[in-house]
């Protein structure tokens, strides 16, 4: 373990005693507790999450418009300063080399927040299309990121603050945010299909504000959670997840990411003509959900068949902590996506029969 990056968070997990792991090349916490109890907490009161290992990566200049309209799927063009958006970016032929989101500070300045094991290879691809149209700087090192999440959160953070947090509306954002006389961006942006907020904070406030985050949150049973519970409630939610349900061999519209595309922008971008062909004509694969009738749990990598015919393979699954049902997301061969499609999932040599079922899985009540 002692190659693996660290966040500035690292000392906290040991004094907490959290079970870490090996994630992408970072040693992160899995779990504080237990997955189970984490995940209820998010869905029930609320959980803290470090995501420091996420990458940051600033577009600055007078051509970063153009530039980004270029090298991303969604309209940057219609995001106002103080938005945020989900967007991918993809290579030629419409592979994706990350899902991420793009916060506009300003004209001419932009932030993009990229997944962590992708951070050295989006930044390469990022300078290696600028062509002088844009500053591209990496600054993921002076950077951590903390995320509230659950339907306390809001409560929970407005102890912290004299901003008034109702007024950050969804993918909406404010910068130089005083909380606790740290200063951060505050997003109401997440990644567990609940309510809730991401912190970017210097490295060194970070420790810090989660140690005053906790203590906020300590009456409302704020839980610190890892990336098990992360992967669940993300999982839940279908939201996906780059290495699984996005890569190089898979595109945003097969992933069903096909609303952060937007063939129709002016602009031209990598991967334009091949996902505009699968968005009119729908692609040969589709990423669907699926719920085991027979018992088993459907896990990443599993062959998914109907008859003798190879359909398609398990992208992630797990038993739902909320539903307590085993259920998973697989990539299948349109043919076989319909929702009842009975289907066998091959696991430990057995094939045990599943059906495609709705996703998402989970929805947050509405107030």
């Amino acid at each position: 373990m002692a190659d693996l990056k660290r966040t500035p968070l690292y000392e906290v997990y040991k004094e907490s005693g959290a079970k870490t792991i090996d994630f992408g090349g970072w040693d992160l916490p899995v779990q504080f507790s237990s997955i189970k109890e984490e995940h209820e907490a998010v869905r029930t009161k609320a959980g803290l999450f470090d995501v420091s290992h996420m990458g940051e990566i600033t577009v600055k200049g007078t051509g970063s418009l153009d530039y980004l309209q270029k090298m991303l799927t969604n309209d940057v063009s219609k995001l106002k300063s103080g938005g945020a958006q989900y967007t991918a970016m993809c290579y030629e032929d419409g592979g994706t080399v990350d899902d991420l989101l793009v916060y506009k500070k300003d004209e001419d300045d932009y932030l993009l927040v990229v997944n962590a094991s992708n951070i050295d290879k989006d930044f390469d691809w990022l300078k290696s299309h600028a062509d002088g149209q844009a500053e591209i700087e990496n600054i993921s090192d002076k950077v951590a990121q903390l995320a509230v999440q659950g339907p306390l959160a809001e409560q929970i953070l407005q102890k912290m603050t004299a901003e008034n947090l109702s007024e950050i509306k969804f993918f909406k954002f404010k910068d130089h945010v005083d909380i606790e006389g740290a200063k951060a961006l505050v997003s109401r942006t997440g990644y567990t299909g609940e309510d809730g907020f991401e912190i970017y904070c210097s490295s060194e406030d970070a420790e810090f504000l989660w140690k005053e985050m906790l203590i906020a949150g300590k009456l409302e049973g704020l839980l610190p959670c890892g990336l098990g519970a992360r992967d669940t409630l993300r999982f839940e939610a279908n939201l996906p997840l780059y290495g699984q349900e996005l890569s190089k061999e898979i595109t945003p519209i097969e992933a069903g990411i096909g609303f952060a595309v937007k063939p129709d922008k002016e602009a031209d971008f990598f991967g334009k003509e091949t996902l505009k062909k699968q968005k009119e004509q729908g692609a040969d694969r589709k990423l669907a959900g699926i719920e085991m009738i027979d018992k088993g749990i459907p896990r990443h990598g599993y062959k998914v068949y109907s008859g003798e015919e190879l359909v398609g393979e398990v992208t992630t699954g797990t038993q739902s902590p909320t539903l307590k049902k085993n259920i998973g997301l697989a990539l299948l061969k349109r043919d076989f996506a319909g929702i009842g499609t009975e289907l066998e999932v091959e696991i430990r040599n057995k094939r045990l029969r599943a059906a495609v079922a709705e996703t998402p899985f989970y929805k947050r009540p509405k107030k």
